[in-house]
């Protein structure tokens, strides 16, 4: 049904979240490596974009699926829009890489060479390259219309040739042919001899082969050549599976996804329109299948560009901060019993969360633990410790979403080693996915069970907490603990529980009921005339109905601040409809992924951290946990965070209608960047706590 209220589409939207990631690789005030790695984050999230979102609206074409009446808009529509949209950014990211990029390596005595540019001990050693580590990965085809069909494999670089048989008269017709640019086996970079320290010099793989093709098609001459890619659909179609054996579909699809229909063919756009067409031709693709792009794909190889030993290029290190209560020698969860803690990464060290699991493996004491696991490192020191735990005689239960799009396999495979291990394995609900973050472990002290308690919006993943901003909270608060144990026992049973949760909101539960219930309490207030405000921070808010309540608290007069860094459909600051609402998003060089929920509650304020986004995924078709601070300080910090965020005059953007991405300004001339002083927050707090603690010894 169509939208009787503002609200942006969510792919659009998506792709202004893009756009200021966008943003970051053209900021001169970023270090020039991270600018570059801005540049391939744009292209890997793109890559994904295409491949789930532009796949799914692609399908509703296929389907018939596309008038506005049945869906509230028209698939075709959107599909044009994304388009052009995308190819205003791929516009920019070409200009940013070209003008202003490779600019500021050259300054740096950074050079990428061209085929063309090579001197001759370069040519060399380039031609000694490709016979000794690429031939055997090079395939040249030659293209023929109709008679030999090429199946290009997901996400691959492929260079396009124009040939010509030697001595051939120039006017006959030209001859084409495709090869595949080995990225999967070699690095993309390769550094040439002959710089001196001071200067570098390197040559993307594609050139290497661009460089060597006189020695693949012997017989013709090279006209040029045009790098394409083609990327597929990725979904496996199985979220709404109800019966069978959901393990063995989810394997199926995945050997199907590298092979599903194209969602995106991209290539040069130098490339002349008749070889373009020949090969949309050849391939089987339509208008909506194509984009142009630079002479260059797949630029989330950026992310392993050399940095030749220039650290002054890179972001200046932010060691993680130690959090001097676990540092006493004591036992982790003789800290925990005392008060409850918060860990805020990465400026404050995983460490901690993954000595809770290692101690909790070798305390005698802990008879279980329990895990949910959405997405984990490849080389896990927690999935090793629950390995280790159950060699001592503990029971461990780890409950897997094997739904976790692009972790499916992954999430497959330790399952399966932790199984082995002797671990208890609990997989995935048909048509739900369980995306909280909660942990619960069991120990015996003084003839008693005492449960503690890891509850986060992160996963439990060593790898992303050194780039995604999440909190982690540490308890043994009975109100905590027993809604954990609930929590678990339904994934264990799947029987509902017959207590209700009290102090959780939870996703299939009273998630969607008690935030509306929140919202309906600040809109009474402000009619009555009193304080009101929300506070909502999100990856993502996409939900309707919560949009509707959103609007609908505006209007009454309640103060709603949204901190939004991605998907935002509602629009803010339109007269009569969301003037009370303010939203804007924060892009800076660590991922902002924790999500709060903020109540003023007539100054009995209500403060929940949480693993959902207000979309409609996760408010009706997911396990989700959210739970409340109750610990004062605590409460004071994560309010004091959040403060620090509104007060963002450097890295924050502006949420309107207008999809302008403009920075947010303010009337201060102190620049404030929230992620710096939120570091440095958190380190003079810890400095001052120990101050406090040496004077009152003395």
């Amino acid at each position: 049904m169509e939208q009787l209220f503002p609200y942006t589409n969510r792919d659009l939207s998506w792709l202004t979240f893009n756009y200021r990631v966008l943003q970051e690789a053209k900021d001169p005030s970023v270090p020039l490596f991270e600018r570059i790695k801005f540049m391939a984050i744009f292209s890997s999230n793109l890559d994904e974009f295409f491949r789930v979102r532009v796949a799914h609206h692609r399908n509703l074409v296929r389907v018939g699926k596309k008038t506005r009446k049945e869906l509230g808009y028209d698939p075709s529509e959107i599909l044009k829009k994304l388009h052009n949209t995308v190819n205003e950014h791929q516009e920019e990211y070409s200009n940013i890489l070209l003008n202003q990029i490779i600019p500021e390596l050259k300054k740096h005595q950074i050079f990428i060479r061209g085929a063309e540019d090579l001197n001759p001990e370069q040519k060399a050693y380039v031609e000694s390259f490709f016979q000794e580590n690429m031939l055997p990965y090079v395939q040249p085809v030659l293209l023929s219309k109709h008679k030999i069909r090429i199946f290009l494999n997901n996400a691959a670089l492929y260079l396009a040739c124009h040939l010509r048989l030697k001595n051939e008269n120039k006017r006959k017709m030209s001859r084409y042919a495709i090869l595949q640019v080995p990225s999967n086996h070699l690095p993309r970079f390769i550094i040439l001899p002959g710089a001196s320290p001071q200067k570098h010099e390197l040559i993307l793989l594609d050139d290497v082969v661009r460089f060597c093709m006189p020695e693949l098609f012997p017989g013709f001459e090279i006209e040029n050549t045009y790098s394409i890619k083609l990327t597929r659909d990725a979904e496996l179609y199985i979220d709404d599976e109800f019966s069978g054996d959901l393990i063995s579909k989810i394997k199926s699809s995945l050997k199907k996804r590298n092979v599903g229909p194209a969602t995106r063919f991209v290539y040069d756009r130098t490339i002349p329109r008749k070889f373009l067409k020949f090969l949309m031709e050849d391939f089987s693709l339509g208008k909506f299948d194509i984009l142009p792009e630079g002479r260059y794909h797949n630029n989330f190889d950026f992310f392993h560009f050399p940095h030749f030993g220039m650290h002054h290029l890179r972001n200046t290190p932010l060691p993680p901060l130690k959090k001097k209560a676990f540092e006493t020698g004591e036992s982790i969860f003789d800290v925990i019993k005392k008060k409850d803690y918060l860990i805020h990464v990465p400026f404050q060290t995983y460490e901690y969360t993954i000595r809770l699991f290692e101690e909790a493996a070798k305390d005698p004491d802990v008879t279980h633990i329990k895990i949910v696991q959405y997405r984990v490192a490849n080389k896990s020191r927690i999935m090793r410790a629950l390995m280790d735990a159950v060699k001592v005689g503990k029971q461990v239960t780890a409950f897997v979403e094997v739904k976790a799009r692009f972790d499916e396999e992954a999430n497959l495979k330790w399952a399966e080693r932790l199984e082995k291990a002797g671990v208890r394995v609990l997989y995935s609900f048909p048509g739900l996915k369980v995306h909280s973050k909660v942990a619960l472990i069991t120990r015996e002290e003084n003839g008693s069970m005492k449960n503690y308690c890891y509850l986060s919006t992160g996963n439990f993943h060593e790898g992303t907490a050194r780039v995604y901003s999440d909190f982690g909270l540490f308890t043994a608060d009975r109100r905590l603990t027993d809604e954990s144990a609930r929590l678990f026992n339904y994934l264990e049973t799947q029987k509902r529980p017959h207590n209700k949760f009290k102090h959780f909101l939870v996703g299939q539960f009273n998630l969607r009921p008690s935030l509306n219930k929140f919202i309906d309490d600040e809109i009474e207030r402000a009619r009555a005339g009193q304080e009101a405000k929300i506070i909502l921070k999100l990856n993502s808010l996409e939900d309707s109905k919560m949009i509707a309540r959103l609007y609908e608290a505006s209007q009454a007069g309640v103060k709603i601040k949204l901190i939004v860094r991605g998907i935002c459909c509602l629009v803010p600051g339109v007269p009569g409809i969301s003037d009370n609402i303010e939203a804007f998003s924060i892009v800076d060089r660590f991922l902002e992924h924790s999500r709060i929920y903020y109540f003023y509650g007539g100054g009995e304020e209500k403060i929940y951290l949480s693993s959902a986004d207000w979309m409609k995924r996760n408010l009706s078709y997911r396990i989700e946990t959210a739970f409340p601070i109750y610990d004062n300080e605590i409460r004071k910090e994560i309010k004091d965070f959040l403060r620090i965020q509104f007060h963002d005059n450097v890295k924050a953007r502006i949420v309107d209608g207008n999809q302008n991405d403009n920075y947010r300004k303010d009337d201060s001339d102190l620049p404030v960047r929230a992620q710096l002083e939120t570091y440095y927050y958190l380190k003079r707090k810890e400095e001052m706590q120990e101050n406090l603690k040496v004077s009152e010894k003395l």
